[in-house]
């Protein structure tokens, strides 16, 4: 499965259209809100779960709030005081104020493993989330904490390709894989870099060693499919400007398919699963 990964890798990186970060665009918006932060009902267009509209009545969304550029339109919003998190798919403000396809509310956010189910909100169930995964889209992000920090203290989110179809992995609880290789990776499949691999001596980019070490101690979950290889970066629409670019330029100058060509992906490896369906 790392061979295939890896093979996959050195396609899109022959044809420079990947790896990627995604930043602005198929990215995650996160809002931190106060205690006070006036409320807002946000519609779900389905009418398939009357217990996640009954969370969506009484949100915390800032009336100027922007999803992701690309067509997920994914927006997080966050709020420490509640230790409540609601994270929306195809959001967006119509004439009827705030609406959005699907997503998911979770509660008690601190002590979450980070996968929606009953234990999220009272009545949620295993299809709630924002990915198709039912791992919360909030995990895994590169966040600006971390690239102020220098360091990523948690395990990453990537979509792939290829992805396995019929089964996943937990912590996912769902998937929408179509691949029959039995060398797709399922969803929820926690990768890591192998731990004798000496990443000093590899003298990466800053922001490749930081993907590397996380990547080491923590690990990667797939969190989804995609056209191209990606990671998640926290959108810049919460910054005031763009950190990925100047003045600040977290990526350096580089395309982030240029400071991915130096992410050693052969070393990966797959840890143990207990494959569902």
């Amino acid at each position: 499965m790392v061979r295939a990964l890896a093979a996959t890798v050195a396609a899109e990186l022959a044809e420079e259209r990947g790896p990627t970060i995604n930043t602005s665009r198929w990215s995650v918006p996160i809002y931190r809100v106060p205690a006070g932060q006036p409320l807002e009902r946000v519609l779900l267009k389905s009418p398939d779960s009357p217990v996640l509209q009954q969370a969506w009545e009484q949100v915390p969304l800032p009336t100027d709030a922007e999803p992701a550029a690309g067509s997920d339109h994914h927006l997080v919003v966050y709020q420490p005081s509640s230790d409540r998190l609601w994270e929306f798919w195809r959001l967006r403000r119509g004439p009827r104020g705030w609406e959005a396809g699907w997503g998911g509310a979770m509660e008690h956010v601190s002590e979450n493993p980070g996968s929606y189910g009953p234990g999220a909100w009272p009545g949620a169930t295993y299809g709630w989330g924002a990915s198709a995964s039912s791992l919360s889209i909030a995990g895994g992000l590169i966040t600006f904490a971390d690239l102020r920090r220098g360091w990523i203290n948690h395990a990453l989110a990537i979509a792939v390709p290829e992805v396995r179809a019929g089964v996943f992995a937990p912590p996912a609880h769902r998937t929408d894989g179509e691949s029959d290789s039995p060398l797709a990776l399922p969803e929820g499949a926690h990768l890591r870099l192998d731990p004798r691999l000496d990443l000093a001596r590899l003298r990466l980019p800053r922001l490749t060693r930081m993907l590397a070490v996380a990547a080491q101690r923590y690990g990667i979950y797939v969190r989804s499919r995609a056209a191209i290889v990606v990671f998640y970066g926290q959108d810049p629409k919460t910054a005031g400007e763009n950190p990925y670019l100047r003045p600040v330029n977290y990526l350096e100058g580089k395309s982030p398919f240029e400071l991915l060509a130096h992410f050693p992906w052969g070393k990966l490896q797959v840890m143990r699963m207990r494959l569902r369906s």
